[in-house]
């Protein structure tokens, strides 16, 4: 059986009463029951994972975010920013 206690002024509390009659010999092992861990950090915002990159490419077409399916697959152009 497990019952669980808490330290009270030196003594064991137990949280719920004991079903054994009074005089009975009993082991006690104390294990201390852990704290609940600590709360994980947030993962990175896509911002904070990638900011490295921004501002490093150059040579690109000044529509590219409007015509992203043009230079990359090839479909006709969009949007014309010329």
């Amino acid at each position: 059986m497990t019952y669980h206690a808490k330290v009270q002024n030196g003594a064991l509390v137990l949280e719920q009463p004991l079903a054994l009659p009074d005089g009975t010999d009993v082991e006690v092992e104390l294990r201390p029951v852990p704290s609940a861990p600590a709360p994980a950090e947030p993962p990175p915002t896509i911002y904070d994972r990638y900011k490295g990159f921004i501002g490093i490419a150059s040579g690109l077409p000044a529509d590219l975010s409007a015509n992203h399916d043009h230079y990359a697959h090839g479909a006709p152009r969009g949007i014309d920013l010329e």
